[in-house]
């Protein structure tokens, strides 16, 4: 076995060890895994819980979760990496992809009981292992921003050859913690990429100054491959009194309630959609410096991750909109978007 700290879930069915037979959890093994050896193979590898903790959560012995990641490791289950194609293939994910027209989608279990801090985590972490899947060597991949795009950039742990990583707006007054420029900067370390950055701010001061620095060489270069890119990993935003749009001192409050006034129900990649997921403009677009909604959607692979109860609506919309191609969520997330 590896000695690596990651690892990775297959389901490829095999018999268990006539020696160790564990006894019958008393737990209903979740929709996202094909048997209850995943599933404890994920809690212990992915969710960091104890042996002790697994066997309280499934109903069993100890003796039986250890049964259960000997018999992992014998179905070369655990391996390197998480192969996210492991949930994605579950029926809640296969259900979400046929809703939405997505390529895939990837439904990942909270810890019981999870907080934020825990949530943000497990999305993270779930967002990296699909990134990691869908980043060739050789490739452009635009970075947005935001606390999400942050714990999937922290959380990458595999490097590709030859990456180039573009951020795809300018950078914000605050909230330097998950700014455009540290997500972009984060992705391109953990993945051994180079990282290229948009040296101009997120909101000019008027429409005409934003479209004259977009004709600068710079700035004409590092939209040249955004619009070459094949790859796109984005957060997506509501638009609630806690909202990162609201937070991050791109727009006043007066400017982003006339948004709301407007029909706005969610922000992606600092533009505002409606419920239908259609943009909703207003004079501010004009003064933005970065991607456009029409460049994200000839991107062709479009990773979304996102997931709780108040992204609920922002992602019902952003997936009516075609904005992505693959989504990484929560199963309460997937079952209310499925409602």
């Amino acid at each position: 076995m590896s000695t690596t700290s990651r690892r990775a879930l297959s389901a490829r069915p095999i018999p268990m060890p006539s020696t160790a037979q564990p006894q019958k959890s008393r737990a209903e093994v979740p929709a996202e895994f094909d048997d209850i050896v995943v599933w404890a193979a994920w809690l212990y590898y992915e969710d960091r819980l104890n042996q002790s903790e697994i066997a309280a959560m499934l109903g069993v012995s100890r003796a039986s979760v250890v049964n259960y990641l000997q018999e992992a490791r014998e179905r070369g289950a655990v391996l390197i990496t998480m192969d996210a194609g492991v949930v994605a293939r579950s029926s809640l994910s296969r259900a979400l992809a046929t809703k939405f027209g997505l390529a895939e989608a990837l439904v990942v279990p909270l810890p019981p009981n999870a907080d934020a801090t825990q949530h943000l985590t497990a999305l993270g972490a779930a967002g990296a292992r699909q990134l990691e899947r869908l980043v060739n060597p050789g490739e452009t991949l635009c970075v947005s921003w935001g606390k999400t795009v942050l714990a999937v950039a922290d959380a990458i742990t595999h490097r590709v050859d030859d990456v180039t990583v573009v951020q795809v707006t300018g950078a914000a007054m605050g909230k330097p913690e998950f700014s455009a420029e540290l997500c972009s900067a984060i992705m391109a370390r953990n993945l051994g990429a180079v990282s290229m950055n948009l040296h101009a701010p997120a909101v000019l001061s008027s429409a005409a100054l934003c479209a004259a620095l977009k004709r600068e060489p710079a700035l004409q270069h590092q939209f040249d491959l955004i619009r070459n890119a094949q790859t796109i990993v984005f957060g997506l935003g509501g638009l609630g009194p806690e909202s990162t749009m609201r937070v991050a001192n791109i727009a006043s409050q007066a400017e982003i309630d006339a948004y709301v006034d407007d029909g706005a129900e969610a922000v992606l990649i600092c533009r505002f959609l409606n419920a239908e997921g259609e943009q909703v403009r207003r004079d501010l677009d004009w003064q933005m410096m970065g991607i456009e909604l029409d460049e994200l959607r000839a991107i062709p692979r479009r990773l979304c991750v996102a997931g709780g109860p108040t992204k609920v609506a922002a992602l019902r919309a952003a997936l009516k909109g075609g904005y992505a191609t693959h989504l990484v969520t929560d199963m309460d997330t997937a079952t209310a978007l499925l409602d």
